[in-house]
This record gives structure tokens, C-alpha cells and sequence, in this order.
């Protein structure tokens, strides 16, 4: 169970360290634009929503990292006074009770417009814009996808936790 978890973590690892690189594009992305407009008088609405498909890039697929990473926000009252199979219970809750139901019923309900988006190849969302609206969202199942390969990870690790009482997944 460990290996596959490992595999699990390998692929948002992946994900997570490729997202990095549109921070570095969106941050120089938007100075360039600051700059085009208010040293040479220039707008693009073109890179304008470049930046805007970034920031969703870096949000949508960096999730499933930023699980992986335990840098979501959690409210911890209880948890970390529990011992380890008391703490890898409550993660169990978690993801099996609010985590992946959540992200199954996001992606029942934004499947159906994306697919409706690739079917016209939808265009930009304003004039002069990128003319690929259904990459951006296409975002919507990737994030659900990448956040549920992120929680079955989890769910093997808290279940070896459970299994051998220790801190050992």
C-alpha cells in the first residue's frame, strides 16, 4: 500500500512542480504588462488573461501538491492531541466524508460544461482575448482529479497508520 501511495504522490509531484514555473511566468507576465502600459502606453487583453490563466493554473492543479504538502489550511482543535491512530481516524473522516464527496459532486456537475466547451472550442472571454476558454475550464476536473489522487494517498497512509499505530506512513 505504501508503494502505491508513494506512485500516488509521484504524480502531483509532477503536477506540483511544473505549476511552480507559472508563478515565475505570471509574476513576469504581469510586470511586463505593468510596464507595457505605463511606460509605452500599451494594454493586451491577450496577455491581461494570460495572467488570469495562470493564477487558475497555479490555483486548480497546485492543490493536490499543496495537500501533499500539508499546507492546507486546517482547523486543528483536537487532532494533535490524539495519538497516531486517533489522528489518522479523523483523516480517514476527512477524506472519505468531506474531501472526495465534495470533489465527486464538482465534477459531476463542471463535467458537463466543459464538455459542452470542447465541443465548440470555446473561445476567449473577451474581445481580443485568448481564444481557448476550454482549457481554462478544463481546470475544474483536473483540480477534482488531482485533489482525489491526493486523498486515495492520504486514505493508504492514514490506513497504515491505523494498521500499525505509529507515525511509520
Amino acid at each position: 500500500m505504501l508503494r502505491l501511495a508513494d506512485m500516488l504522490d509521484w504524480i502531483n509531484r509532477i503536477v506540483g512542480n511544473t505549476v511552480m514555473w507559472c508563478v515565475l511566468a505570471m509574476v513576469l507576465l504581469q510586470f511586463m504588462l505593468v510596464l507595457a502600459r505605463y511606460v509605452f502606453g500599451v494594454a493586451s487583453i491577450f496577455f491581461s488573461e494570460g495572467v488570469l490563466y495562470l493564477h487558475a493554473m497555479i490555483f486548480m492543479l497546485g492543490a493536490g501538491y499543496t495537500l501533499l504538502m500539508q499546507g492546507h489550511v486546517r482547523v486543528d482543535i483536537f487532532q494533535s492531541r490524539l495519538p497516531p491512530r486517533g489522528q489518522a481516524m479523523v483523516d480517514i473522516f476527512g477524506h472519505l466524508v468531506l474531501l472526495v464527496p465534495s470533489m465527486l459532486i464538482l465534477l459531476y456537475w463542471s463535467w458537463p460544461m466543459v464538455r459542452r466547451s470542447w465541443a465548440i472550442l470555446e473561445g476567449p472571454i473577451s474581445v481580443g482575448g485568448i481564444p481557448a476558454s476550454f482549457l481554462l475550464k478544463s481546470l475544474v476536473p483536473a483540480f477534482c482529479v488531482l485533489l482525489m489522487i491526493q486523498a486515495a494517498s492520504g486514505l493508504l497512509r492514514d490506513l497504515i497508520r491505523l494498521q500499525r499505530g505509529d507515525d511509520a506512513a
